[in-house]
């Protein structure tokens, strides 16, 4: 009987060893991020508001290298209802403030009157979804946040908007906003943050932007409907060689969800294991003292395929 136990034991320790290095699903977080998916009614649905060709899978690229096979010799996006956009606060407001920054790190940000008027306005216009409601109730639920929702709006522009310095001993040159919905590039030769769909089709379609491919494993291929890609690109001829982003999301949904993650939580990295809708995902995290350093998702599976393998 012992060693039967035994046995057991060292089974049931050989398989959580296989599921070690990937965290349990965060279901708490996962019933208020559908929550707040099924409020976000701006956002942008596939193959009605905007069409993606996702092509072939990207090839490996050293970071730093400029050299890149091109998998995708059409753009990501096809079309995008850009009357919808612009007829959309948060959306319209959202970019308005894309052209605010210095693309280099390492280059002060020179913030203007109208610059923070039009962050202000954006912030707003945000406070007033439903998601962005919803998540502040959530917060003030677990006393992370003021009811205040003037002291609300302080703590998102500390989060999100707030200036540091990312590459020492330049003046202030980043923010999360910044980082993670317009891009910057470090040294010339590398891209980070970038994780944002309309920046992505804006920069694409003005000619800065080159989508070299998806990024997948074999049994999971990306369809044009899905609403998160681990994807390939070049920015101004410097190459990401893998990067992330949602798609068709609005800009208060991405926020919320990054908002609840970074105020539930003290390390300065965290990643949570989601199910959103039909995709399994990771939510990255890190701060930079009292504001956003970085925020991304990580695609795992789609189509609700992480379902179908669970139950077999």
């Amino acid at each position: 009987m012992a060693t039967r136990f035994l046995g057991f034991l060292l089974l049931s320790v050989f398989l959580s060893g296989l599921n070690a290095s990937r965290p349990p699903v965060n279901q708490e977080l996962s019933n208020i991020f559908n929550e707040l998916w099924r409020l976000d009614v701006n956002r942008m649905t596939p193959g009605i508001d905007y069409t993606i060709s996702v092509q072939d899978r990207a090839g490996f690229v050293s970071q730093g290298s400029h050299v890149v096979h091109d998998h995708a010799s059409q753009p990501l996006f096809s079309n995008v209802n850009e009357n919808k956009l612009s007829n959309t606060t948060t959306f319209s407001r959202f970019m308005r403030i894309l052209d605010n920054y210095e693309r280099s790190t390492g280059v002060t940000e020179r913030v203007t009157t109208e610059e923070l008027t039009e962050i202000n306005l954006f912030l707003d216009a945000v406070l007033e979804t439903q998601v962005m409601k919803r998540a502040h109730q959530y917060l003030v639920s677990k006393g992370k946040s003021s009811s205040d929702l003037r002291l609300f709006k302080n703590q998102l522009n500390l989060i999100w908007f707030h200036l540091y310095h990312r590459q020492r001993n330049t003046g202030l040159d980043s923010c999360g906003f910044e980082h993670v919905f317009v891009g910057e590039t470090k040294s010339g030769t590398e891209i980070i943050g970038f994780h944002n769909w309309v920046q992505f089709y804006l920069q694409e379609k003005n000619r800065h932007l080159d989508y070299k491919g998806y990024k997948a494993r074999e049994h999971d291929l990306p369809d044009h409907d899905d609403h998160i890609l681990n994807l390939q690109f070049s920015w101004h001829g410097v190459v990401k060689p893998v990067g992330s982003a949602f798609i068709g999301t609005s800009p208060e949904f991405e926020m919320a969800l990054f908002t609840i993650i970074f105020l539930m939580n003290t390390e300065r990295s965290t990643t949570v294991l989601v199910n959103i809708d039909q995709c399994q995902m990771e939510l990255v995290v890190v701060r930079h003292g009292r504001s956003l350093g970085t925020a991304y998702p990580k695609l795992l599976s789609s189509n609700s395929r992480h379902v179908r393998q669970h139950s077999h």
